[in-house]
């Protein structure tokens, strides 16, 4: 499937739902992060961009990208209205073809899942070494198929964090997978459905 399938998909993913007025973050995102000390973060797959907005709230400098426009300029338009213009740089990135520039304390990839041809471990692998000494990449994957989900395909198999650290391929002097888990947590989703999903959650840190 063409690049260009996947801008058309997403982008028509979220131009058909209003944009969001108060997107929450992603609760593993609080769980890992609310103790670090602020500094500049990339947002990989922004979406709606509530953990970009949480950040942002938080003293972070972001970074957000996504493949959609529509998504990355609700962002912009959200930020500067709710007066964090300055602390969210919201852009479109198409991760097949471009990374963004700079340097980064915190890299969040969470459910960077898609159903287009997306070489996911050569993106987290230039994640990693976006990365300043100290810094972390945080990957958080689905580990089930929650009830709403697009994928609702029964044969579809979840790597383990372990299976995706394999993949990136990381020299073990220089990176250290601080967790590799699958937690379940209840998850709300469209119309208040709940029901119990597997993350699987994946914290990397880069020594040197």
């Amino acid at each position: 499937m063409s690049t260009t399938d996947a801008v058309t998909f997403w982008d028509g993913v979220h131009a058909a739902r209003p944009a969001a007025d108060a997107p929450p973050p992603n609760s593993r995102l609080v769980e890992m992060v609310t103790d670090l000390p602020p500094g500049d973060v990339l947002d990989l797959g922004c979406g709606d961009g509530g953990d970009s907005l949480w950040l942002a709230r938080r003293g972070w400098h972001v970074t957000a990208v996504d493949i959609s426009a529509v998504a990355a300029e609700r962002l912009a338009e959200r930020a500067r209205s709710l007066g964090l213009g300055d602390r969210i740089t919201a852009a479109r990135h198409d991760l097949h073809e471009s990374f963004p520039q700079g340097r980064f304390d915190l890299i969040s990839a969470h459910y960077l899942h898609t159903p287009y041809d997306l070489d996911r471990a050569a993106v987290l692998r230039v994640a990693a070494h976006r990365l300043r000494p100290g810094g972390r990449l945080l990957v958080v994957d689905h580990g089930s198929t929650a009830p709403w989900s697009w994928n609702q395909d029964p044969d579809v198999r979840y790597p383990t964090p372990r299976e995706v650290a394999a993949g990136i391929g990381l020299d073990p002097a220089a990176w250290t997978v601080e967790r590799a888990d699958a937690p379940r947590r209840i998850a709300t989703g469209p119309g208040g459905r709940t029901a119990e999903v597997t993350d699987h959650v994946l914290l990397i840190r880069r020594a040197v």
